[in-house]
């Protein structure tokens, strides 16, 4: 048995945003040495790893030597370079996810294949070599709007993602190997997070439910449990170990899914690492979603994946229209609420529908802590932003108070009298 506490064992993670920064609190818990890799020297992991690597995830070389000099090697990101990873495999190198995993997930063509290979349930696609052939398929009718267009690589937080309902939805799509997927009728997206470790043990937590912000096509609430039948989270659970099993991944696989109208179960796609969908475990789980992930990828036993209280998650993300600086105001506010705690990522650049946090309510009533919830996410306050609707609305600041909603819908302002 590996000694991973206190020892010269070096864990590896490629990726520095907020999931590294995560997956950091629970190794130093564990007192695991990592070392991370990053092309920002500003990222969120920067300055809490034992050492940061600045440089290209999808740079072959600059895994590779990374990789070198770590035992094990895992993952926050999907977009890094899979030769590299399956050459590290081959000298030695624990590498989870696998680069055969993480190579058909990649590619939403290749993994939407994957599906269909492994009879798991998914949205009727077509893939397309490039944007321009998907007008050509329309005007010889064997393609019909509605649709939803995706980005073969390199999407990420609902970008490299449209629907599209009319010629003009395709003018300003970018001319890249695609997905079109059928636009499916759903009464809600889900998600179920199954971690598996080395040996083979399997864990499910519970289905969670996502509301989705329309414009940003980005995960704005997380539920769980899911406001569904103890039938609906079953099947739902099954289609989503069905899934683990035809990956055989080590670690964590984020399975999102549409329940349909007709209550059917469809995969719309996976993630091999830990997930959105999965913070609010950390207040709510008995064991997180990173000390999970851990366990899984150093073969320790899994942990419980109960939840001890209900717990609902919303996001914290740039304004639309604005970016720059970031300073939040009213967390204070929110930490007066029940059952509240704030995560603050550590980015110091705003930008569009960038994730800078989020925010985490447990409550035994589980409707009580989603209007909790909305009320955190109308509550906190980024001082670039007043400053910029100020600008245009042309108040002093020394003039006004203000209430805005992080993700901007709507600002108010109230003058107050000096």
């Amino acid at each position: 048995m590996i000694n991973y506490f206190s020892s010269n064992f070096k864990l590896g993670i490629l990726g520095g945003g907020q999931l590294g920064k995560m997956l950091l609190a629970e190794t130093q818990k564990f007192d695991i040495y990592t070392c991370v890799l990053d092309a920002s020297k500003d990222a969120p992991c920067a300055s809490i790893c034992n050492e940061f690597h600045v440089g290209s995830l999808m740079d072959f070389d600059t895994v590779y030597q990374f990789g070198k000099k770590v035992d094990t090697l895992t993952v926050e990101i999907e977009n890094i370079n899979v030769d590299a990873l399956e050459k590290l495999e081959k000298e030695g190198i624990h590498v989870y996810p696998s680069s055969k995993t993480l190579r058909t997930i990649q590619n939403k063509a290749t993994q939407k294949l994957f599906y269909i290979d492994h009879q798991i349930p998914t949205a009727t696609f077509s893939r397309f070599a490039s944007s321009h052939e998907i007008t050509t398929a329309i005007n010889h009718e064997t393609l019909s709007f509605p649709f939803v267009w995706k980005k073969a690589q390199f999407g990420y937080d609902g970008t490299g993602v449209k629907v599209v309902r009319s010629f003009s939805d395709l003018e300003n799509l970018p001319n890249v190997e695609c997905v079109v997927e059928k636009l499916v009728d759903f009464k809600n997206e889900l998600a179920v997070i199954v971690a598996r470790n080395v040996d083979g043990e399997v864990k499910t937590y519970p289905v969670v439910e996502m509301e989705f912000h329309t414009e940003a096509n980005q995960v704005e609430y997380v539920i769980c449990p899911a406001r569904i039948s103890e039938e609906i989270a079953k099947k739902a659970e099954q289609v989503a170990l069905k899934t683990s099993e035809a990956f055989q991944h080590v670690g964590l696989l984020a399975v999102e899914l549409f329940l349909t109208k007709e209550d059917e179960i469809l995969v719309n796609e996976v993630a091999p690492r830990t997930h959105n969908s999965g913070h609010y475990s950390i207040e709510a789980s008995y064991t997180n979603q990173f000390e999970q992930h851990l366990r899984a990828i150093l073969n320790l036993p899994l942990g419980n994946t109960s939840s001890k209280v209900g717990g609902v998650m919303v996001n914290l993300v740039g304004e639309e229209n604005y970016t720059g600086e970031v300073v939040y105001e009213n967390i204070e506010t929110i930490l007066q609420m029940e059952g509240v705690t704030p995560h603050i990522y550590g980015k110091k650049i705003t930008k569009p529908f960038r994730k800078m946090g989020h925010v985490t309510i447990v409550h035994k009533d589980l409707n009580k802590a989603r209007k909790i919830a909305e009320k955190v996410k109308k509550t906190i306050v980024n001082k670039k932003m007043i400053q910029n609707h100020l600008k245009i609305l042309n108040f002093s600041p020394s003039k006004v108070v203000l209430k805005a909603n992080f993700s901007v819908e709507r600002v108010e302002v109230i003058v107050r009298a000096f």
